[in-house]
C-alpha cells in the first residue's frame, strides 16, 4: 500500500522506491562500521594481553595488539566509505545523463 506522505524516484529495477528506505540501510551499514571498529580493537586487545601473560613481556603486545586492530579497523572503514562514496557518484551522474541533465 502506497503512503501519500511518502515520496518515490524510480528505482533501478524500473519500479520506485522511497529515498527514506535506502537511508536506513545507509545508517545500517554505517553503525556496523563502528562496532566492527571496537570489536576489532577489543579482540587484539585481549590477543595481545594473552600473548604478553604467555610471553612475559608485559606491555608490548597489548599495544601492539590495540594499535593493529585500530589501524586495521581503520583501513577497512576507509575502504567500504570509499567504495561507497564511489557507488554513489556513479548513481549520481547515472540520474544526471538519465534526465538529460549537461555534464559539468
Amino acid at each position: 500500500m502506497k503512503d501519500p506522505d511518502r515520496p518515490e524516484t524510480p528505482g533501478s529495477t524500473g519500479g520506485y522506491t522511497d529515498p527514506r528506505d535506502r537511508a536506513d540501510t545507509s545508517v545500517g551499514q554505517y553503525a556496523g562500521l563502528g562496532l566492527q571498529f571496537a570489536a576489532s580493537i577489543i579482540l587484539f586487545l585481549y590477543l595481545g594481553q594473552w600473548l604478553d601473560r604467555r610471553l612475559g613481556t608485559e606491555p608490548v603486545f597489548l599495544l601492539l595488539g590495540v594499535f593493529l586492530g585500530a589501524g586495521g579497523s581503520f583501513y577497512s572503514m576507509y575502504r567500504k566509505l570509499t567504495a561507497a562514496q564511489r557507488r554513489e557518484d556513479a548513481e549520481r551522474e547515472a540520474r544526471k545523463r538519465a534526465s538529460g541533465a549537461p555534464k559539468p
